[in-house]
């Protein structure tokens, strides 16, 4: 043969052949049935062979297309099936996370560098949005939400707690008074607007009362409240799971640590259970455990360093008894 048959010959030929017909096979490859008999033509004067024969409007094989055609069906069976395998594969490494904002910012940020080294493949979007996923009308795998849990319609578990108590820099600290009972009086509150536990109710938790003209700075998110913390600002009330780093590098400390930390779980994965199913979802789940685990020793040392002791509550007993107050 001067050169080899085009695959698409072979195509045309194993189409002609399974269906015995060049118009329903030219209907089946969206062509005109003189391209399909044409292609066949070629592909005959190339082998040097016949491989159809006329009965009646039929086409039967002959010996020579009967080999042809077992030897072309198992290829291109091979090759569809390879397709939809990488096609599989690309969908099983793609991944759609949205996340809470200051979650992704200071927890989750920080840490996807070790998930991408270890799944180099992968295409990883991650929407940071404080509004939940509408997952019938969004393209989106995994939701991580801070609340308080129950969300309806959706498997959910817990992947951290919230450990509340108030925190300030090293240097804001000193300029306390001495005296607990003072120090909230004297100082500037930073609240998140978006937190659970914000200083009313923690207040009234803790029997504190402050004067009725203390100083306030509101924040929308817990991000922006921390670096005011940090930058000296004030006294923020909020979680080692956003803070953990910078108090135990000692750039925040606690301001009130004979009181007891808040601890309830905050942060929840959900998603449809359809998306359970998948494999990079599942593989992101014990992923984001692991992390957690890790993250759950950094706390322990940390409360240990500072004899911080805790307090576990719900979320949502705590969050009903602030509105009975």
């Amino acid at each position: 043969m001067a050169r080899p048959p085009s695959l698409n010959a072979y195509l045309h030929f194993e189409c002609v052949a399974r269906r015995g017909s060049l118009s329903r096979a030219a209907d089946e490859l969206s062509v005109s049935p003189s391209a399909v008999s044409q292609q066949i033509r070629q592909l005959e004067e190339q082998m040097g062979v016949k491989l159809f024969r006329r009965q009646g409007r039929a086409l039967r094989l002959t010996l020579e297309g009967e080999q042809l055609f077992q030897a072309s069906s198992a290829a291109i069976r091979m090759l569809r099936d390879a397709q939809a395998h990488l096609g599989q594969s690309r969908e099983s490494r793609r991944l759609n996370l949205r996340v809470t904002p200051s979650f992704g910012v200071r927890w989750l940020g920080p840490r996807l560098s070790g998930f991408v080294a270890r799944h180099p493949d992968w295409d990883l979007r991650v929407d940071a949005a404080p509004d939940p996923t509408d997952f019938d009308r969004e393209i989106m795998d995994l939701d991580i939400r801070y609340g308080a849990g129950g969300w309806q319609g959706h498997p959910e578990r817990a992947v951290l707690d919230d450990l509340v108590l108030p925190l300030c820099s090293p240097a804001y600290l000193a300029d306390l008074p001495k005296d607990p009972a003072a120090r909230l009086d004297a100082a500037r509150l930073i609240d998140s607007a978006r937190a659970l536990c914000q200083w009313d109710l923690w207040l009234w938790r803790m029997g504190i009362k402050t004067t009725a003209n203390r100083k306030t700075i509101l924040m929308d998110r817990s991000s922006m409240a921390l670096q005011l913390a940090l930058d000296g600002a004030g006294v923020c009330l909020e979680s080692l799971a956003l803070a953990a780093p910078e108090v135990e590098a000692g750039q925040l400390v606690p301001v009130m640590p004979h009181l007891p930390v808040i601890r309830f779980p905050a942060y929840w994965a959900l998603c449809p259970e359809r998306n359970l199913s998948r494999r990079a979802v599942r593989l992101f789940l014990g992923w984001l455990e692991a992390e957690a685990a890790g993250h759950e020793k950094m706390l322990a040392r940390i409360l240990s360093a500072h004899e911080l002791q805790c307090e576990t509550v719900s979320a949502s007993d705590w969050l009903v008894a602030g509105a009975d107050t």
